[in-house]
């Protein structure tokens, strides 16, 4: 019985956790250059101390855990918008910011020109190009495919852009930012940037809210389940104390 009670309360748990990721992604949905996670379960068996146990048995000691989340690489929808500050990535690519933390990475092109002429991003972290931070002078500018930028017709430096092999496990760092292991980075091969153009967030939001719908649901069932347990533990230790004492 009290394996039961132990598996259900673990389910419960990452059902639970799984809300805060769908949760996040529908607050994402006009989010530029997000990328949605998907709740990854695992399933533990418990130890059965030698012993294989009955199919009952092993039913309620199969632990449902959540071991993580897998990031979203699939393409958002690209949006013009007619601001030059703005930059959209074409393929599996990200942009190089510098923020605090460190280098990270971001598909969110929602640029803008500081005060010191550096190209930065919403946040004000300076977006970097292949020799450092990206400096823009007064006077128009265009981005070529490849980063390449111009301004007044001289070539002034050029958008770093990386890429990751699949299955790169890349961790969200809020803001759109993303980090990944050290020197798993390679220049882009395969991406082109869409100047005067913004990448929509990648979420579905038919698909989140029927997710949205089934956790809580599943998280549902687990309550009611860890209230049967208790009823019958309570109903069990009522019946069995007196024959103790006695």
């Amino acid at each position: 019985m009290d394996s039961g009670y132990y598996a259900a309360c673990t389910a419960l748990m990452s059902r639970m956790q799984a809300l805060d990721t769908v949760a996040d992604n529908l607050a994402n949905l006009s989010t530029s250059g997000y990328r949605s996670q998907h709740n990854i379960f695992q399933s533990v068996l418990a130890g059965m101390k030698g012993s294989s146990g009955s199919p009952l048995n092993q039913a309620l000691n199969d632990y449902g855990v959540l071991g993580g989340t897998r990031l979203d690489s699939s393409q958002g929808t690209l949006q013009r918008t007619g601001n030059d500050h703005d930059m959209a990535i074409e393929g599996p690519g990200f942009f190089v910011v510098k923020s605090r933390s460190g280098e990270v990475y971001t598909r969110d092109g929602s640029f803008q020109v500081s005060r010191d002429n550096q190209l930065v991003t919403a946040a004000g972290d300076p977006v970097l190009g292949e020799n450092g931070p990206v400096t823009i002078l007064d006077g128009p500018f265009t981005v070529s495919s490849d980063g390449t930028i111009s301004v007044n017709g001289a070539i002034a430096g050029k958008l770093k852009l990386v890429e990751f092999d699949p299955g790169t496990p890349l961790q969200s760092q809020g803001q759109t930012y993303y980090s990944a292991p050290g020197g798993s980075p390679s220049a882009g091969q395969s991406s082109t940037v869409r100047q005067g153009a913004l990448e929509s967030s990648n979420v579905s939001a038919v698909s989140s809210v029927v997710e949205l719908i089934t956790v809580q649901r599943e998280a549902e069932m687990m309550q009611r389940a860890l209230a049967l347990f208790n009823s019958e533990m309570n109903k069990t230790a009522t019946q069995e104390l007196p024959r103790v004492n006695s």
